[in-house]
């Protein structure tokens, strides 16, 4: 069972109901073992999202010379592209031998709270640099503030 513990003054107590079901059940002096992590913010977890919709809606394919064609508007992609560029990726090989980034994991249990708050940070130096390069008016400091404002209407 997943459990979820807040410390306090008191020690560690339960976070949520179940892991509060889960604790009344353990008898005063019984020893349990567990794995400990520390769970990453979800109000910036979402706040990253909605700081990739904000991009993702600025952000124009335009025409890119490929003989694979012009890349589509997708959202799924565009996130595993920011996430690649910010260098948040694993190389992996192909069986011919060839070899290409994959984006790594944003999700809680993957990606630890340092790590994300960094990626945040270069996310918003990345749109700066290739979405709103050309809207002088936009600094770190706007971008955060719209995905603030993106979260509170979301």
């Amino acid at each position: 069972m997943k459990t979820y513990l807040v410390k306090t003054m008191s020690g560690l107590l339960p976070a949520d109901p179940p892991t509060e079901d889960w604790y009344r059940k353990i008898k005063v002096g019984q020893v349990i073992s567990q794995e400990s992590k520390k769970v990453r913010n979800p109000k910036f977890h979402r706040k990253y999202f909605a700081l990739l919709n904000i991009g993702f809606d600025a952000w124009e394919p335009g025409e890119i010379d490929s003989k694979y064609g012009t890349p589509e508007k997708n959202f799924d992609r565009f996130r595993k592209d920011v996430t690649i560029l910010c260098g948040n990726y694993d190389i992996v090989v192909r069986l011919d031998g060839s070899t290409r980034p994959e984006a790594q994991s944003i999700s809680f249990a993957s990606m630890e709270e340092e790590t994300f708050e960094d990626l945040y940070s270069k996310t918003i130096d990345l749109f700066l640099k290739y979405i709103y390069k050309n809207n002088k008016d936009m600094t770190a400091e706007e971008v955060d503030r719209t995905a603030n404002e993106y979260l509170r209407f979301a």
